[in-house]
Parts: C-alpha cells; sequence; structure tokens
C-alpha cells in the first residue's frame, strides 16, 4: 500500500487531463489495502472516492477529500472447457490490455468492445457497450467490498440490474461498492456480432472475420471518430445516446424523416446522440480550449489547457440547444464532480 499523500496533482489519473489536486491520495493493489485505507483513523470521517482509469469522471474543481486509485491487478482462469473460458479479473486492470489478450487468446466476447479507454473495475457499473455488444453478455459475477462495512460482496449478472448504460453499479448502489474484481465468461467457438454501423463494411475490406480482425477494425473505426489521448483530453462519450418510446419517435420522424434510429426490444428506440448535436451546429465547437470534437459531436475535448468548469458549461449550453429543438434531455455520461 502507498501512504496517502497530500495535495496531489489529478492531471494525470483523468482522460480529460483537467488539472485538480486531491487534498489526499493513495491507491491500492487488493482487498486488503483497500480495507486499511478506509479504516485509517486519520482519513475515516474524509470524503472518499475511488478511481480507475479516470476515464468517466470530470473534476470541476479540487477534490478536498481523499482519492483512491484501484490498481487490483490479475487475471485468473476459473474454468477452462472445451467451449468456453471464465476468468477473474482484477478491477484494476487496463480494459483494453484485457480486452487484446482475450483475443490474442482466441477467447470471444469482448473483441467488439476494443479501444474503450478505462479500468475493468468500470465496465461493469457503466456497463459499456459499443458496435451491438455489451458488457453485460459476458459477465457472470461482480466482486465488491461494502464501504459501510467492509464486508467483500458478490453480485450475479442478475443481481446486477443491467440496462442500457446502466447498473445497479451506477444508481441505488453509486458510491456504496468498490469493485474488486469482475468474472467474465467468454467463447472459444465465438459468434460474430457486425451488425452495428459500419462495421461488417470495415471487417470485410480486410477479410474473412476473425477475433483479431474484427479488434483491428473496430479500433480504426474509433480512432477516426476519437481523438487520440496523447493529442486532447476526453472521456469518450460525454452524453448517453437517448432512448425514446415508440409515440416519442414516431413525433420525433414526423419532423426529421432522416433521423437515424437503432430499434430496441422493448418497442423503444435508441437515438444517436451525436447526430442531435451535429444537427445543431456543434461539431467542431470551440470556446477557448473547451470543443467538441471535429470528427464526433459525442465527444468533448480538452485542447489543453481548458478548465473543468469550462469544458462543464460547454456542456450545459449543448444540452439546452438540444432541448430546446428536439425536446430530447440527454443524459451525462460522464462523473462530473
Amino acid at each position: 500500500m502507498n501512504p496517502i499523500s497530500n495535495n496531489i496533482s489529478l492531471k494525470q489519473y483523468n482522460t480529460f487531463g483537467v488539472e485538480a489536486k486531491a487534498r489526499y491520495f493513495a491507491s491500492f493493489s487488493s482487498e486488503e489495502e483497500l480495507k486499511e485505507l478506509l479504516t485509517d483513523p486519520d482519513y475515516s470521517n474524509e470524503q472518499t472516492i475511488i478511481m480507475g482509469g479516470g476515464s468517466n469522471i470530470l473534476f470541476t474543481s479540487d477534490y478536498e477529500g481523499l482519492v483512491l486509485i484501484n490498481q487490483i491487478k490479475g487475471i485468473e482462469i476459473l474454468e477452462d472447457t472445451q467451449e468456453f473460458i471464465t476468468i477473474r479479473v482484477g478491477a484494476g486492470e487496463n480494459w483494453d490490455d484485457l480486452v487484446e489478450y482475450c483475443v490474442n487468446q482466441g477467447w470471444g466476447g469482448l473483441e467488439n468492445l476494443s479501444y474503450i479507454p478505462g479500468s475493468v473495475g468500470a465496465s461493469p457499473i457503466q456497463n459499456i457497450g459499443a458496435y451491438g455488444a455489451e458488457v453485460k453478455d459476458t459477465i457472470t459475477m461482480v466482486h465488491a467490498l461494502n464501504r459501510e462495512n467492509l464486508i467483500p460482496l458478490t453480485y450475479s449478472n442478475k443481481d446486477c440490474l443491467f440496462d442500457y448504460r446502466d447498473s445497479i453499479f451506477k444508481n441505488r448502489l453509486k458510491g456504496k461498492r468498490v469493485i474488486t474484481h469482475v468474472v467474465f465468461k467468454l467463447s472459444k467457438k465465438p459468434v460474430f456480432h457486425l451488425n452495428y454501423g459500419n462495421l461488417k463494411e470495415k471487417v470485410q475490406q480486410k477479410g474473412s472475420p476473425t477475433l483479431q480482425i474484427i479488434r483491428e477494425a473496430v479500433i480504426e473505426i474509433r480512432k477516426s471518430k476519437l481523438p487520440e489521448p496523447e493529442e486532447k483530453g476526453s472521456a469518450g462519450s460525454f452524453f448517453k445516446n437517448p432512448v425514446v418510446t415508440s409515440k416519442e419517435f414516431k413525433k420525433l420522424r414526423s419532423t426529421h424523416p432522416d433521423m437515424p434510429s437503432y430499434p430496441l426490444p422493448d418497442n423503444r428506440y435508441k437515438i444517436p446522440a451525436g447526430w442531435l448535436i451535429d444537427q445543431l451546429g456543434w461539431k467542431g465547437h470551440r470556446e477557448g480550449d473547451a470543443g467538441v470534437h471535429s470528427k464526433q459531436a459525442l465527444v468533448l475535448v480538452n485542447h489543453g489547457k481548458a478548465s473543468g468548469k469550462e469544458i462543464c458549461r460547454l456542456s450545459q449550453r449543448i444540452r439546452e440547444s438540444v432541448c430546446n429543438t428536439f425536446h430530447i434531455d440527454l443524459e451525462y455520461e460522464v462523473n462530473i464532480l
């Protein structure tokens, strides 16, 4: 366990690259170390935030409490059959490193989720998804620590209450559990999911579909839409894609016949938030160093020295603009502190 430090810059710990300081700061690499930190008598009364890769957070001010970085690592095989493999992964592992490792092993299920920033522990919280796949489709178990009594708990897939970009850890249990490990069941005989966006076309350009080719195609598509981390800070998609009822969708289509959509099993429709924002002229917009990415309107960027407050103000203006025109209230994908 690293000792608790004072007044540490969080710039390198958030993918937006905004400057903010933690009054107190430490990292942990095991459940035991986490318990020690949470029960340290000198800091037990401080507000505490647990972070992973910092890819889903926007600091608008210094954090006047204790920031703990989850660095629990490791990939352990729990079960290995002819058709499936079940692995338990430390929450502090880098998400895309895990995807690359599984693809190289020939284990299918995560390939469509390539090149998503963040840590493994964040994946069930957000129920991360891309190109027709969601992480809930592979998660069988989530191990977490109850922050109130420090009792370790286990959540089945059903217990997690997964929904579109949502889970029990994001709402009812937000801030009350620390995810330590995630268990994934992956296929040795994978079924490829290519019918989303232009993924199938990109894969076909490369040849017959394989896990590696799908991963390469997803990375190429994402790189064409997202800024490179070393060039501009961002948190990926800043807003959720809104989901509307069938009635609401018909009304929207009557006035915007070219509006793209994706039908959901429950007779609702998902509408690309990036399209809504783009229609209102925000793509490439810049206010100081806070801006909207020139290739993907769903992504807000830090061109260099933007503050969290400046990025937040820009996001609020975009929300108001979309609401006034489309009567849709965009939800934030990013946690704003």
